[in-house]
């Protein structure tokens, strides 16, 4: 039997890279799935395509989830769809990389608005649904361990990530309800095309610090989530899983 027959999972951010990879690779273990976007709902509905012609569940499910009522709706969407939810995954994260001269308020609060008070809105509407062996997973950073120049608010947004998934773990144990990160290292995404990242100098680094050799593809990822969703990892809480080809 697959690992998550019978489980519902709502991925943030999931329209593209990271957490489209989660999408399917939880729908390809028999969730069924919110595939939640914030702009892309072509990319969203791309991904969904993919999870049903695989034969799997899926929907599409837009919203900020910075702001409170939408991140009520996503979650109300599982519940709505599909009956029930056990899984959270909040992915959605947005990054802007500065010397500490030109950090902005609006680039301080745009990643923390979507990175830090995105991930407690989202499980704040999440917690009333979920109960006995659901599972949240925190996409994280190695970031938090890294602290490379220029990531002062970036990894300032993860640092408190890895942070509220300590805090989360204990609050939320006693409801049997567990919740861990996962810190990708350097991750090639459409994100990481569009930035500029893919081909510099800042990647060739990267790479060249990284034990195994080669930067991780999302799909590195997504089967790491798919172990702390399932009962595979039910004796872990609290985690930060580094998953960075050793980059350190």
């Amino acid at each position: 039997m697959s690992k998550l027959a019978g489980k519902v999972a709502v991925v943030t951010g999931a329209s593209k890279g990271i957490g489209a990879a989660i999408a399917k690779a939880l729908a390809a273990e028999g969730a069924a799935v919110v595939v939640n976007y914030a702009s892309s709902k072509a990319g969203a509905d791309a991904v969904v395509d993919a999870i049903v012609s695989a034969g799997g569940k899926a929907v599409a499910v837009g919203g900020d989830v910075s702001k409170a009522s939408e991140a009520q709706g996503i979650v109300s969407a599982a519940v709505e769809h599909f009956g029930r939810l056990d899984i959270l995954v909040n992915n959605s994260g947005v990054y802007q990389f500065a010397p500490i001269e030109e950090v902005t308020e609006e680039q301080f609060h745009t990643q923390f608005n979507v990175n830090v008070l995105g991930l407690l809105l989202v499980t704040q509407a999440a917690v009333k649904h979920l109960g006995e062996g659901a599972s949240i997973i925190n996409v994280s950073s190695v970031a938090t361990r890294l602290t490379p120049p220029a990531s002062a608010v970036y990894s300032g947004t993860k640092g408190a990530v890895d942070a509220i998934t300590g805090v989360l773990a204990h609050e939320l144990a006693p409801r049997k309800i567990r919740v861990n990160a996962v810190n990708p290292g350097y991750i090639v995404t459409e994100g990481t095309h569009s930035a500029g990242i893919v081909g510099s100098e800042f990647e060739a680094n990267a790479v060249s610090q990284t034990p195994l050799g080669r930067a991780g593809q999302p799909v590195d990822i997504a089967g790491v989530a798919v172990f702390l969703a399932s009962d595979d990892s039910r004796w872990m809480t609290g985690e930060q899983l580094v998953v960075s080809g050793g980059l350190r």
